[in-house]
């Protein structure tokens, strides 16, 4: 549990953003009203769309609080580095396609006061049949570790400790992230105050592309922490499937498992180079 936080305490604000143009506009205006002191750090991993050029816009017109770097690789990789450039005594991460409540970072800063970790309410917007589905929940020690890293808040010193996201995962670093916080007994607040709006994939294309990567990330968990099943509350989850649209999410993403099972345990034999690489984002972590 987290010490009571001095008043105002700083909280820098982390973005990846790839190819995000058409959203992230929206994002950091709604920014730019949030309580501080805080900064906003984004990190474009070499969008083609204008996304990065916006960000820069937003640098110029507000100098000293919005900053834009350019870090290609995964999304890990990216948060890792926004994190090494950041000030502040908390962390508080969120993603190119979303937008802010106007009270998000003041309700996230109140929650610090009571824990490390914080996850607020993450509003799904866009297409019904795809925003009401729910999250295929993981638990560890009894916590739920699947809040997103759209609207999740770490303090600092505990992000560094961990070693911060794993870049080799390709999605679900939040989950393995959290999951790491929890085996060390930090706890994770869920405070629904904080609330963050997330754009649903268009189309129903996009959005099986998104749950079969998204299987495909959970297989990745199970290579690195082992067999993970019997901390889904499968019964639950199997009643979830309303629809044949969460049931098509389901295979979808069930499709990402075993593509990742067929093409062998790359994660447990990268490279002398990833393993280099993954040294020296460490590195600018714990002396930044």
């Amino acid at each position: 549990m987290g010490s009571e936080p001095p008043e105002r305490s700083f909280v820098s604000i982390v973005i990846t953003v790839r190819n995000e143009g058409k959203h992230l506009r929206h994002l950091l205006e709604s920014l730019v009203p949030q309580e501080g002191p805080n900064e906003i750090i984004v990190v474009d991993a070499l969008s083609r769309d204008g996304t990065f050029e916006i960000a820069e816009e937003f640098a110029r017109r507000y100098p000293g609080r919005f900053h834009a770097l350019q870090r290609y690789g995964s999304r890990g990789m990216g948060r890792n580095a926004g994190v090494a450039e950041a000030k502040g005594e908390f962390i508080a991460f969120t993603d190119g396609d979303c937008f802010a409540d106007s009270q998000w970072i003041g309700r996230m800063r109140e929650s610090f006061g009571q824990d490390d970790i914080v996850a607020g309410r993450t509003v799904p917007i866009g297409p019904s049949q795809y925003s009401m589905l729910e999250r295929v929940e993981l638990f560890q020690h009894g916590s739920d570790v699947t809040f997103p890293s759209c609207n999740l808040g770490y303090r600092r010193s505990l992000f560094v400790g961990l070693g911060g996201f794993d870049a080799r995962l390709i999605t679900a670093e939040d989950i393995d992230l959290n999951l790491r916080a929890v085996e060390t007994g930090a706890h994770i607040r869920y405070d629904d105050r904080a609330i963050i709006y997330h754009q649903m994939r268009p189309t129903f294309l996009r959005f099986l592309y998104q749950a079969f990567w998204n299987g495909y990330g959970r297989k990745q968990l199970t290579e690195k922490h082992g067999s993970l099943w019997g901390n889904y509350r499968i019964r639950r989850l199997v009643s979830a499937q309303r629809s044949v649209i969460a049931w098509a999410r389901l295979v979808a993403a069930l499709g990402g498992y075993l593509t990742r099972v067929a093409t062998g345990n790359r994660l447990l034999t990268e490279s002398p180079h990833d393993r280099a690489s993954a040294r020296r984002e460490m590195d600018e972590l714990r002396t930044a």
